[in-house]
């Protein structure tokens, strides 16, 4: 079925309506042509050390020979990155391309429970971990299909003395790498130095191979890999590159990569996209230290960031921010979150860029909209749909809507995942059988075709740019023996957008709210845990007896605390 396209009429001058989505036939072969291009040039750099594109060549032909060679995997298996952004990082994920092998990005603050359900899920052969959550992998790998634990740390590929510096620091006087045990691992270096004594076999790599398996809730329950190909993500860079070549200059850009590259957003938009443009990516390792990011960026003369509203927000509220040398400055990325209008107004002010908002999931490899890089001003909308991608608001019937009307926003283009792993059924309910993909969130477009999100169909909460899920929550806190019944939704929050809330029907009643949120500390990664715990007799319900989570939410916006 065909649709009226008004937003290309909106189409900002040289942007096409259509890329060529088989320019390159993988990720290996944008990375190649880059090499090509700007092999003495900087890719990454971290802490001061800068790795070349001739580097990244390199290293992760060594690592994929390691990989091959040593490890003996074959074509497909998978391998799972649990690092922040480190100079490892880049090397891992090119030489697992490399290798012909699917990359599995895992966050770093996975608790065991989590950690587990996505090596299983997988099948990950190779875990590479960072030494500080090693411990998080030791409770869990010897009951995965991982062969082979890889630990590295911060400092590893720093060089000498300064990485021994920085080791010796986060170990012994930060104390921030807790005790593990996890027999037969090697270190990242060792994988190198063993991968450079064996040549590396030619891999034939065809763009519908799974590049990555990128792990996502999607719009309801368990984690579920999403699986992008090699052309799913070509086609988002083609498409990305379409819009932000009209600004970049090749082999003179700067990125700051603060999101962290195990995230579809930043390994896209940052790590694949000004790779194309022989750019480099200037990686922070914790951003989160809001004080020594800011002292980074006063090193840096920048010329694009990337971010979520809250990233923005802290920068903006950290003391120095505003004595930063922005001149070269001229594209702020915007996404994962909606960004707030206020956040927008005071970047601009603060740095002379505009803060463009984008659109996308993970499983659209991630961009499916996003706004003309030639905005004055922030407009509230999420964009238009970008190259050789059509997008539509439907109602529960699946009919097309008019502009102005509300519905579920639809999204079909080369971007839009292949399914997730091993899960038809999952598949099924989020890509209909004309191949539009359902993203669960409520939107209308306007007559020059921009879309804007008026709300989420489904339950999801979004902290801080990352997908929660009520499921996953209230799964975790039934397990208490002092619950009887739980819900979770999300409220309004200034500092990350939403806040996950759980109403608990209690069992025993000297539970506590501090028991709670103790019991989901050891259970949920951070941003999942509840911020608030109310404490009710019973749940409302529908008459056949399912949580109406909106009468909470609605009753959370009244009466938040």
């Amino acid at each position: 079925m065909s649709i009226e396209r008004p937003w290309l009429s909106s189409y900002p001058q040289g942007v096409p309506a259509e890329i060529d989505v088989d320019e390159f036939p993988s990720i290996v072969s944008v990375l190649d042509n880059a090499i090509a291009k700007y092999r003495d040039r900087p890719a990454f750099s971290n802490m001061g050390k800068v790795l070349t594109y001739g580097d990244i060549d390199r290293l992760s032909q060594q690592f994929a020979s390691y990989l091959l060679n040593v490890l003996k995997l074959k074509k497909g298996d998978r391998v799972a990155l649990m690092m922040p952004n480190v100079l490892q990082y880049p090397i891992a994920i090119f030489g697992t391309l490399r290798a012909g092998l699917t990359v599995v990005n895992t966050n770093p603050l996975y608790t065991p429970r989590e950690l587990k359900h996505q090596l299983d899920d997988s099948g990950a052969s190779v875990l590479v971990v960072l030494e500080n959550v090693a411990h998080t992998a030791a409770e869990v790998v010897a009951g995965t299909q991982v062969k082979q634990v890889i630990v590295t740390s911060v400092g590893e590929m720093l060089g000498f003395p300064k990485g021994k510096v920085v080791d010796f620091v986060i170990k012994y006087v930060k104390k921030l790498v807790p005790d593990y045990d996890i027999p037969g691992a090697v270190n990242f270096r060792h994988t190198l130095t063993e991968g450079a004594k064996h040549t590396l076999p030619s891999v034939t790599l065809r763009n519908t191979d799974i590049a990555f398996l990128q792990y996502t809730g999607g719009t309801t329950g368990v984690a579920k890999g999403a699986m992008l190909t090699h052309r799913n993500l070509v086609a988002n860079m083609q498409q990305a590159s379409a819009w932000i070549g009209t600004n970049a200059k090749p082999g003179q850009e700067i990125i700051i990569t603060a999101l962290p590259l195990y995230h579809i957003f930043a390994l896209t938009a940052n790590g694949l996209v000004f790779m194309k443009f022989g750019g480099l990516n200037h990686l922070i390792t914790n951003p989160r230290d809001m004080a020594g990011f800011v002292k980074e960026l006063k090193s840096v003369r920048f010329t694009a960031i990337t971010g979520v509203n809250t990233l923005f927000n802290g920068l903006l509220n950290t003391p120095g921010f505003d004595t930063i040398d922005f001149s070269s400055l001229h594209l702020t990325l915007g996404g994962g979150m909606a960004v707030q209008r206020a956040v927008a107004e005071r970047w601009k002010k603060a740095t002379g860029c505009t803060l463009i908002e984008a659109y996308g999931l993970t499983e659209t490899s991630p961009a499916a909209c996003m706004n003309p890089l030639g905005l004055k001003d922030f407009n509230g909308a999420i964009g238009l749909p970008i190259s050789s991608t059509d997008a539509c608001v439907k109602d529960d019937e699946g009919r097309t809507l008019a502009h102005g009307e509300v519905g579920e926003l639809c999204i079909k283009g080369p971007q839009v995942m292949q399914g997730y792993w091993q899960r038809p059924e999952e598949t099924a309910k989020v890509i209909d059988a004309e191949g539009w993909l359902h993203t669960g969130d409520m939107a209308k477009m306007d007559p020059a075709g921009f879309f804007y999100i008026v709300d989420r169909k489904k339950d999801m909460i979004l902290v801080s740019g990352f997908n929660v899920y009520p499921n996953e929550i209230e799964d975790v806190i039934a397990t208490m023996p002092g619950v009887l019944e739980v819900a979770a939704v999300g409220v309004p929050d200034d500092k990350s957008g939403e806040a996950v809330k759980v109403v608990v029907v209690r069992k025993d009643p000297n539970l506590t709210a501090e028991q709670v949120k103790a019991f989901c500390k050891d259970n949920l990664t951070g941003y999942k845990l509840p911020k608030i715990v109310e404490f009710r007799t019973e749940l409302p319900k529908t008459n056949v007896g399912k949580i109406l989570r909106r009468e909470l939410r609605d009753s959370a916006a009244k009466s938040p605390g």
